[in-house]
């Protein structure tokens, strides 16, 4: 007797479970799938890594190293923008800010191979760049976004030039610079949509930056032997950049 009441008490509870299963079922079918929409502000961090060459012209004549400082670099920021999405478009504009921690160093304004050179040291400490981006939303309900962006970029470098000591000809000088530098900025990411509010991205840039003319100390050459007077170097740089950021949406629907 209690077996059959409890095989009727389960196989209702079971009839009960599956009718609101169904109910359920049949009730989300006529709600309306809500579409994502990128439209509207966000702000967000981001990490990141890559490499930097920073170039030195050479006035002696043809550096036989090169004059190319290469140095890797391991960034950290914060990124704020806009979005407005029209169908599956989406326009933006962002701004970017990064702490960077990047040295490197190399033989430099070498000619003769011996004593015409000097040794050179240089890094980025700060990344700020101003872009418009725009992107195609795709997927079933438009959470994926890939985009391409461009703009002004700005740096700030530093670093030394040191002559090389000439064997009492001329004494061992370093010339430091530090200094900012307004450049540009190309990039393409993509971006996904992990709840109403927060998205995720990754990102590729590439920076390109002209450079001042920075004084070099004097030198000595040989053959033949003759010192050389203290001149200048000008200075260009470009950096490939990866990041992975994280965005929070002021503007998302929580239907989504």
């Amino acid at each position: 007797m209690k077996s059959r009441v409890l095989l009727l008490g389960a196989t209702t509870i079971a009839v009960m479970a599956s009718g609101a299963a169904n109910a359920r079922l049949e009730l989300e079918s006529k709600l309306p799938l809500v579409v994502w929409n990128w439209s509207g502000g966000y702000i967000g961090g981001h990490v990141g890594g890559g490499y930097g060459r920073t170039s030195f012209s050479n006035h002696y004549g043809p550096s036989i190293y090169g004059g190319i400082v290469e140095s890797p670099a391991f960034l950290a920021g914060g990124q704020i923008g806009y979005n407005w999405q029209n169908s599956n478009w989406v326009f933006g504009v962002e701004l970017d800010a990064s702490g960077v921690i990047s040295e490197g160093t190399n033989t430099c304004l070498a000619h003769s191979g011996s004593v015409v050179s000097a040794n050179c040291k240089a890094g980025p400490n700060l990344f700020a760049t101003g872009t418009g981006r725009i992107g195609y939303a795709f997927g079933a309900l438009g959470h994926t976004l890939a985009y391409l962006k461009g703009g002004v970029a700005w740096q700030n470098n530093r670093g030394d030039v040191v002559n090389n000591f000439e064997a009492g000809y001329v004494p061992q000088e370093k010339t430091h610079f530090d200094y900012g530098r307004l450049g540009s900025v190309i990039g393409l990411g993509i971006e996904q949509a992990i709840t109403p509010a927060w998205s995720v991205n990754v990102e590729y840039d590439y920076l390109h930056f002209g450079g001042p003319s920075v004084a070099t100390a004097p030198t000595v050459q040989l053959p033949p032997l003759a010192i050389l007077p203290a001149n200048t170097t000008s200075l260009s740089s470009n950096y490939h950049i990866a990041k992975v950021g994280l965005n929070y949406h002021f503007d998302a629907d929580l239907k989504a």
